[in-house]
């Protein structure tokens, strides 16, 4: 008894090891240890994370939200997929492992480096506000904005999602590996039954009341009434059988076949809130190639996505505006910086809050927000040494200006893959569901189902002018996700993107900024302390000794309030070889090799 007990111990010893050899050092050899069986040391890798070790490699690299997507990714690259190939899998696996962030019920962008034709295509994704919603559908009786969670929950909120499409066009434009391969260890996982994560229990009980409105979505999550905890193996069955359709009939059966029937019943027939999303949205839905949204920052080109991403412009925009100032001298920890970055990002997110939405509907001036001698002009608004007061929109020829304010709310979730490949191409992909959960809406196909609508304005029109993220039919909402590549020369030398609502927008920037003005590697870069500042009030990340800055902050007239930011900066650096790093506020994990 006691040999066959040491036997076991050894064995289990053995794959602790190997585990930690494909991760830590980036290397493996074989697939002998498959994603369903995939675990690591958590705390070991936390400290890893906290040292601000990168990982490297030499031929590619990916990075995901949850080890058992990259691990899926991984094992595509390695058998010779390339970049787009490896997302399909990891955004599979994401769906079932952290099905509160993003799935098949939600929506996506996508950056994409052509290695072979050297450019950046970017695909939208973004669900699409049903033909028969109202633009008061957010009000109650009196005209006024009705509370935003008693909007987010029930089949109301719900547009028409869109990452499958994006997936499938994707594949079709640049993938190598036959379609239906990709969704074999996602199908696997969801019929064998995957990790519960940390993240994923803890996000559960956090909103244990709004997941027990629906029967289907208490079930699966608060099986016996009770949430699922970190450490237990769960399967989704449901979700198993609609890849194994999805992978055989691709994304005609999502929006013709039963799969969207099944959508359309569980809008519909919503105990609360149900919802107008109909057939004929489904039918309508088409993914849009649009033009990446870029700006020479110190000789990189930062590339994004355009509207209906705000994250982009307004990243590109603080990046042209603290361009004229020399933060690199000035360093990350002096109080300087931050005012200079701060202020940069309110007048930012004030031409944000005015001029940007769905370029189909508005007419968003692109060229003009990020004309270098505009940005310029802007900046000059920053020669002091406190807190700028009177924080106004830009103003341009021939573009009208009877805009109000947006007062839309996007709080924190999303999930985001980085990755290289052995062919040099590079991606940058955020996908989500909206808020945690979504609409909390489960399909009897086994995802749920997004609450994205509430990203528009809840009110067409503030003091009689219009608000141009209101909500129409057909009308993508507006988003800040912030996908992004970055190049010289011409070549791919940091892929990077995060989770984290508007937040989102800030991280990427401190990232950037964190990376060519200072220099860190990406793994330094994506466990700096946050410093946000969008509206005038300074939030610095609690427990991360910023209470000296904060002082000095408020000296400058900054309200400054300490808060717990949960990011998920997930960056590649391409240099002579390939550096991960992945932020140690989520679950994410590098592999390469």
């Amino acid at each position: 008894m006691n040999l066959v007990k040491s036997i076991k111990i050894n064995i289990i010893f053995f794959f602790l090891i190997l585990l930690f050899y494909d991760a830590a050092s980036a290397l493996q050899k074989s697939d002998n240890t498959k994603p369903e069986n995939f675990n690591i040391n958590s705390e070991y890798f936390l400290e890893f994370k906290n040292r601000g070790e990168p990982i490297v490699a030499q031929n590619w690299m990916v990075v995901t939200a949850n080890q058992q997507a990259s691990k899926a990714a991984a094992k595509i690259l390695r058998n010779g997929g390339n970049a787009i190939d490896a997302m399909i899998s990891a955004q599979l696996v994401l769906g079932l492992v952290e099905p509160e962030s993003s799935g098949l019920g939600g929506g996506a962008f996508l950056v994409f480096f052509n290695n072979f034709s050297k450019r950046i295509t970017t695909l939208d994704g973004r669900e699409t506000a049903p033909l028969n919603v109202d633009e008061k559908m957010f009000q109650d009786t009196s005209g006024k904005p009705i509370k935003f969670f008693d909007a987010v929950v029930g089949g109301k909120s719900v547009g028409t999602p869109g990452i499958i499409a994006l997936m499938e066009k994707a594949h079709k434009k640049w993938g190598k590996i036959k379609w239906a391969i990709l969704f074999e260890d996602a199908i696997k996982l969801a019929e064998n039954g995957f990790l519960v994560s940390n993240k994923l229990s803890s996000s559960i009980q956090k909103n244990e009341k709004s997941l027990s409105l629906f029967n289907r979505t208490k079930n699966y999550f608060l099986p016996n009434n009770k949430p699922l905890m970190a450490g237990e193996i769960k399967k989704n069955k449901n979700y198993a059988k609609t890849l194994s359709v999805l992978s055989l009939n691709g994304s005609k059966s999502f929006y013709e076949g039963a799969i969207g029937n099944d959508i359309i019943d569980t809008v519909k027939n919503a105990k609360i809130n149900p919802g107008t999303l109909n057939y004929i949205d489904l039918l309508n839905y088409k993914v849009i190639e649009r033009p990446p949204s870029c700006i020479v920052y110190r000789q990189y080109n930062v590339c994004g996505m355009g509207p209906p991403s705000s994250g982009a412009i307004t990243v590109n925009q603080i990046l042209g505006i603290i361009e004229n100032y020399d933060i690199s001298k000035l360093g990350p920890n002096n109080p300087e910086t931050w005012r200079i970055i701060g202020d940069a990002s309110r007048l930012a997110f004030a031409d944000r809050s005015i001029y940007i939405a769905d370029n189909d509907f508005v007419n968003v001036p692109i060229i003009q927000l990020l004309n270098k001698a505009y940005l310029k002009k802007r900046a000059q608004k920053l020669n002091n040494s406190i807190k700028l007061e009177n924080i106004q929109p830009g103003k341009f020829e021939k573009i009208s200006q009877n805009f109000a304010n947006d007062i839309s709310i996007e709080l924190p979730s999303t999930s985001h893959i980085s990755i290289v490949d052995s062919y040099g191409n590079a991606l940058s992909m955020t996908s989500t569901i909206e808020n945690g959960f979504g609409s909390r809406l489960m399909t009897k196909s086994g995802f749920l189902l997004n609450n994205q609508l509430t990203d528009f304005s809840f009110k067409a029109y503030n003091n009689n002018n219009r608000i141009v993220n209101n909500i129409q039919p057909g009308k993508r909402p507006r988003s800040s996700m912030a996908p992004t590549i970055i190049l010289k020369d011409n070549i791919p030398v940091y892929v990077l993107g995060s989770p984290g609502g508007s937040n989102i927008i800030g991280y990427v920037v401190n990232a950037v900024v964190s990376m060519i003005d200072w220099k860190m590697n990406p793994q330094k870069a994506a466990s700096m302390p946050h410093r946000i500042n969008k509206f005038g009030t300074y939030y610095l990340e609690k427990n991360r000794n910023l209470e000296k800055l904060g002082n000095s902050l408020k000296e400058m007239n900054y309200e400054v309030k300490l808060t717990n930011f949960l990011s998920g900066l997930n960056i590649i650096h391409v240099n002579e070889k390939l550096f991960g790093g992945s932020d140690h506020r989520r679950e994410g994990l590098a592999i390469g090799n």
